[in-house]
This record gives structure tokens, C-alpha cells and sequence, in this order.
């Protein structure tokens, strides 16, 4: 039996890719990177009592997320304000993305660090990654941020710049 009221319109289908034809994309993207200059192994710490998330890696993902929400809406934004001039619209837009890759690079090598710091398994870190390489992540400047983040390191004159905002964000929560 027919129904009375036939559909008007044809479902419309999204064209982007979903799915299993995404996942593969995205993790032919992350099998590209290349390993991080002086990629750093973290030596590992004492377990942390409970099972609760530390404080300051919540606070870690709340900085570092409104730094990338941040950097993305203003790339979004600029098609507003310049989407008249190829030239100003190009370089503004680019600065804005590789501010917020940035920032998503440091979020995830630093947390990756604190993993390896409290010995988490390499093969499943490298699963939670999605990626063989842990280099590619955990570099120098992450092990400066984790230090800073956990206060592991004393405070020192004049100290590496991601260990202080480590320090900030520990203190401030995010």
C-alpha cells in the first residue's frame, strides 16, 4: 500500500566522506608525519593513587582546546572580513590553522608524555596515538609543558617558555 502524502523532495545524501572511507584518510594523514626533532622518551614516574583524571590534565585540555577553538573560529571568520582579497584572506587564514595545529600538537604530545611518564604500555599508547611512531608527538617541548603542568621540575630563572605556561595552567586551571 502507498502512503498519501508521497515525499515532496528526494533525501538529500552529504557528500563529505564518512565513515570508513574517512578513517582511512585520516590515518594515512597521521602515518605521514614525520618524527619530531628531538623527540624525547620519558622516563616513568610512580603510579598516581585513585582512578580520577589529574586536575591539571583537565585543565591542559580545557587551555590548549579554547586556544584551538579560538584560532578556528578566526579562520572561519575571515571569509567576513577579507573574503574580497585572495592575497590577505590566504595568509591570515594560514596563520590562524597552523596556530591551532599547533596548539592540538602540544595538547596531544604532552598528554602523550604524561602517559608514558606513568608507564602506559607503548603498544597501546601508540594505539591510542594511531599511529607507530610515538616521535612524531612527544617532543622536547612537550616534555617542557608536562614538567611544568606536573611541577615536576624545580623552578628555574630563566625557564623554558612551555614549562611556565605548564606552571600557569596547573595553577590557574586552564
Amino acid at each position: 500500500m502507498t502512503s498519501p502524502h508521497p515525499r515532496k523532495r528526494p533525501q538529500r545524501r552529504s557528500e563529505t566522506p564518512r565513515g570508513p572511507q574517512q578513517t582511512t584518510g585520516l590515518q594515512e594523514i597521521r602515518d605521514a608525519l614525520p618524527p619530531a626533532p628531538e623527540a624525547c622518551t620519558v622516563t616513568p614516574a610512580p603510579r598516581l593513587a585513585g582512578e580520577g583524571v589529574p586536575p591539571e590534565l583537565l585543565a591542559l585540555v580545557t587551555y590548549h582546546c579554547r586556544h584551538i577553538n579560538a584560532y578556528l573560529a578566526r579562520a572561519q571568520h575571515l571569509k567576513t572580513l577579507h573574503g574580497d582579497s585572495m592575497r590577505q584572506w590566504q595568509r591570515l587564514v594560514l596563520y590562524a590553522l597552523t596556530d591551532a595545529l599547533a596548539h592540538n600538537h602540544l595538547l596531544v604530545g604532552t598528554l602523550a608524555a604524561h602517559l608514558q611518564r606513568h608507564d602506559l604500555d607503548p603498544d597501546l599508547l601508540r594505539r591510542y596515538l594511531q599511529s607507530p611512531d610515538l616521535d612524531r608527538y612527544i617532543t622536547s617541548e612537550a616534555v617542557q609543558h608536562l614538567d611544568g603542568l606536573t611541577g615536576s621540575v624545580p623552578e628555574e630563572a630563566p625557564e623554558p617558555v612551555w614549562t611556565d605556561i605548564g606552571r600557569r595552567i596547573a595553577r590557574d586551571g586552564g
